[in-house]
């Protein structure tokens, strides 16, 4: 079953038109075959050169669910060629501390600071500014800031309009008073804790996140954190083409 919101892929302009389909029939076979998280699908993608067919048997994924797979399809799926080729989008990050730059990719999602999931009235929030396509969409005090190339995260529905293949990312800034995070959590795995005043979102191609004089800590695709001053993220779209 193909997700919601089903869309065309535009060849060569990485950017889908609303109402179409998202994915074309294809009796090709793979050219790479994954089993595993939304890490071991993101060490497929490359910088360069046309985006690899993908077989993947997902495991523990939040952007599984995205594409209209089970989050854990434990068997290996071993059917030969032919399915549905789905494009899908990727975040190509450089991460700054200091003199170190560390360059990463991710499929799913990327969070600094406080997953929205484990926010709790105990967590400060902290100077940050977001700027997206140029422009500065979030410059105060928060506790999270998340870009999303998926629509699930740790379950839940976090990017309700999140659509993995329109090449472009969902940014959320979350800087909600004490009182209003455990009703937001509880509204988390259905999706309706969007719109909030407190909750900024947006989308874009581009971002820049800078922190204030202490590093965040970032986690992207759920995989170890680290710390880092800023942030930067472009799109590549598509950088996988999955075999469904």
């Amino acid at each position: 079953m193909l997700p919601r919101g089903r869309c065309r892929l535009e060849r060569g302009t990485g950017v889908i038109k609303p109402g179409d389909e998202w994915g074309r029939p294809t009796d090709a076979t793979a050219d790479l075959e994954c089993h595993g998280d939304d890490q071991a699908l993101a060490t497929l993608i490359t910088a360069e050169g046309t985006p690899p067919l993908v077989r993947w048997s997902p495991v523990d994924s939040d952007f599984a669910r995205s594409v209209g797979l089970h989050p854990n399809h434990t068997t290996p799926r071993t059917d030969g060629g032919g399915g549905i080729e789905l494009p899908v989008d990727a975040l190509a990050f450089v991460l700054a501390r200091g003199g170190k730059v560390t360059h990463l990719w991710g499929i799913n999602a990327a969070v600094l600071g406080v997953a929205p999931t484990k926010l709790s009235r105990l967590h400060r929030q902290r100077p940050v500014t977001v700027v997206v396509d140029g422009r500065t969409v979030f410059t105060g005090n928060a506790t999270t800031v998340v870009i999303a190339n998926g629509q699930y995260l740790d379950g839940s529905d976090l990017v309700p309009r999140g659509h993995p293949g329109d090449g472009r990312v969902e940014i959320q800034v979350y800087a909600l008073t004490p009182g209003e995070r455990a009703p937001m959590r509880r509204r988390l795995p259905s999706g309706t804790h969007l719109p909030h005043p407190r909750i900024t979102t947006t989308s874009g191609r581009s971002i820049e996140v800078t922190t204030g004089d202490r590093p965040w800590r970032l986690m992207v695709d759920g995989g170890p954190g680290t710390s880092v001053h800023l942030l930067e993220a472009a799109v590549r779209s598509p950088a996988i083409r999955l075999l469904i």
